[in-house]
């Protein structure tokens, strides 16, 4: 099965900027987006033999997130089940017969942290979710996690370090994500590589020098670690300020 998590930072306006030719060239059993910033009815996305499910945000043009899958879901959840934290679209839960597939688009902490207090307590909720889930059965969650994790995971740790994404507060929600029983596949199948990230900024030819954060993933329960095929960054598509990932499982 092959697994590919793409933030396209605007759904209609990276169909303009060759989706379609990507997405068919990634080959994905199971496609999940995030910050799609549509409605379903506002653009026509034919992906032939694919199911679509759609959690749009409340707000027109923002958030959203989306999962084109092969393989039809025993299920699908909308959100947290939590009010606060289910007007933006941001998860889309999928119950297969092995595992639990979760999507999702990790609130933005913004310039001066100025939301930095609404995320940990979303962080909170989510890693609670995600235990719920993986008392059933295994998980795998994917989506723009919105933090490097570790200094490897930008290039330029020192400078950023209070800026949204790079935070000790954000980073320690993170740690604690995995230490309650998740593996980060992409640092489990190459724990040393640098200069491998998924988003770059838009200023300064940021893509161009490879100027990047690793803050997309596919993060598996640990009994799922053995059918960790690949785990891949495809960082030679572009349509978006952020590359597609991926996780192939056995």
């Amino acid at each position: 099965m092959r697994f590919v998590s793409w933030n396209v930072n605007g759904l209609r306006a990276c169909l303009t900027k060759g989706f379609m030719e990507s997405f068919h060239d990634m080959g994905a059993d199971i496609l999940c987006l995030q910050e799609t910033k549509m409605q379903p009815d506002q653009a026509i996305v034919e992906l032939k033999g694919y199911e679509q499910y759609w959690n749009s945000a409340e707000k027109k043009g923002y958030s959203g997130t989306a999962i084109f899958t092969k393989v039809k879901p025993l299920d699908v959840i909308y959100g947290l089940g939590i009010e606060e934290h289910d007007h933006e679209g941001r998860v889309i839960t999928m119950e297969f017969e092995e595992y639990y597939l979760v999507t999702v688009y990790t609130p933005n902490s913004k310039r001066e942290l100025e939301r930095l207090d609404y995320r940990m307590i979303w962080e909170d909720a989510f890693r609670k979710y995600l235990l719920e889930l993986d008392k059933k059965k295994p998980v795998i969650v994917c989506g723009d996690l919105n933090v490097a994790h570790k200094e490897i995971d930008l290039k330029n740790p020192k400078t950023n370090h209070h800026n949204a994404g790079f935070t000790d507060q954000e980073r320690q929600k993170f740690t604690e994500l995995l230490a309650a029983g998740f593996t980060d596949t992409f640092r489990y199948m190459y724990p040393d590589t640098t200069g491998a990230y998924t988003w770059w900024s838009y200023l300064r030819k940021a893509r161009a020098n490879n100027a990047g954060w690793r803050i997309d993933y596919f993060l598996v329960s640990d009994r799922l670690r053995d059918r960790i095929e690949a785990a891949t960054i495809y960082n030679e598509i572009f349509g978006s300020d952020h590359c597609p990932v991926g996780l192939d499982l056995k």
